[in-house]
């Protein structure tokens, strides 16, 4: 379900992000890693990238999603962490547990980040923000940032405007600090949003992405304040719906409600390869597990997907999505898999090298009936047999047959 307000009722959104969060957590166990260069995620051999970094790292230009090796040449003395999403999760789910105290209305976007519509809460914005940051500190150690506005677009930037400036930035002659979690707090009165956005870079609106930016900025347009000032017709013409919607946002208009439930829309399992692999019963192998993984998954949320979509990526990063639809949704492993298949060998060439393979279902409905242990085995059977006649018919016959093991030399 979506909650929605009247547009009459002026909104305050607080925006919630966790400081370098999963590094934050692991500090927590061991204490002796602060104010020292860690990272946590991928190894470094394995093409492991950096999922979360220190602030001390940060000073060495080190940051998220950045190759681990790429970061290590830039900080030799950096220590890497394995992560534990288990215990990150955990942590997640008490943070959560207490913004859910100040509202019902919480919107979960990531693992460490969240909206919460305030609106009727009784404090004001800046004394419920400072609660919200002293609870969090003081009951599960954890720093973090807030931005707050009249909507969900002022409210994120404000966030990002307010952990960059940092509000523990060092002064003239002072060292150290920029080690230390930003712990912002950057509120946005209501009536200012333009004033606000206006000096900011354009990229940092949602839905201005690098091409867009660049497109943005052969037009001349640099600032949000440059954006703002655009007509909406013109920026349509060339933009499309899209332009219309930039010109509002950078004019800081932003109407979508805080999302208390999400409905899943696809369920997918993808596999990086330490080494480009271009054994293809390997790349089978693989798919074949995903597509367990992804029936298993369906499975427990009683749920059946229309569509197989396989993800590939070369070793040059080329990536492609290719995608199935069947005559009736399934959660079967062998129906996802082979059609998996059959997408992949429509592709793949032989002795290609594979970098990244993945099996993912979309189209997702609610089973009316699960398969039971009532069900006769040749009924299964027949339901399989249709779909893979079906997949046969559209892809040919024989699609479905594994290469011959190499014979052993005697």
């Amino acid at each position: 379900m979506e909650e929605t307000q009247s547009t009459l009722t002026l909104r305050r959104i607080i925006h919630l992000d966790l400081d370098a969060f999963f590094c934050s957590v692991e500090e927590l166990s061991k204490p002796e890693l602060r104010g020292k260069p860690f990272a946590v995620g991928g190894r470094p051999d394995q093409r492991g990238v950096v999922a979360s970094c220190s602030y001390a790292a940060r000073r060495f230009g080190v940051r998220s999603a950045m190759p681990m090796g790429r970061a290590l040449r830039m900080c030799p003395e950096l220590i890497i962490l394995s992560g534990r999403h288990g215990e990150y999760s955990a942590v997640s789910r008490r943070v959560m547990a207490i913004l859910g105290e100040a509202t019902p209305l919480l919107e979960q976007i990531s693992i460490d980040e969240a909206f919460l519509d305030v609106s009727t809460h009784p404090d004001d914005l800046d004394t419920l923000c400072r609660k919200l940051q002293t609870q969090i500190r003081e009951q599960l150690g954890l720093p973090c940032s807030l931005g707050a506005a009249s909507n969900k677009l002022v409210a994120k930037i404000a966030t990002d405007v307010g952990k960059a400036r940092g509000r523990n930035a060092p002064q003239a002659g002072e060292t150290g600090l920029l080690d230390q979690p930003p712990c912002a707090i950057t509120i946005v009165p209501p009536g200012e949003e333009a004033q606000f956005l206006a000096p900011l870079p354009v990229h940092l609106l949602w839905g201005v992405g690098p091409k867009t930016a660049e497109r943005l900025d052969a037009l001349g347009i640099h600032s949000i304040g440059e954006l703002a000032a655009c007509s909406e017709i013109e920026l349509a013409q060339k933009f499309g719906k899209h332009g219309y919607e930039l010109v509002r946002h950078a004019r800081g208009l932003d109407e979508r409600p805080v999302i208390t439930f999400y409905e899943t829309k696809s369920i997918s399992q993808e596999t990086t390869f330490v080494r480009d692999v271009r054994s293809l019963p390997e790349l089978l192998k693989v798919m074949d597990q995903q597509a367990a993984q992804v029936a298993k998954r369906l499975q427990q949320k009683n749920m059946a997907g229309s569509t197989v979509k396989i993800k590939l990526r070369w070793p040059d990063f080329t990536t492609l999505t290719r995608q199935l639809s069947l005559k009736t949704p399934t959660d079967q492993p062998g129906i996802i898999s082979q059609a998996a298949h059959a997408l992949f060998m429509k592709e793949w060439r032989e002795g290609r090298a594979v970098r990244l393979i993945g099996v993912g279902v979309s189209g997702l409905q609610s089973q009316a009936r699960q398969l039971s242990l009532w069900d006769a085995p040749n009924e299964r059977q027949q339901r399989l047999q249709s779909a893979l006649h079906e997949l046969e018919e559209r892809f040919g016959e024989g699609i479905f047959l594994r290469p011959a093991r190499p014979k052993k030399r005697s």
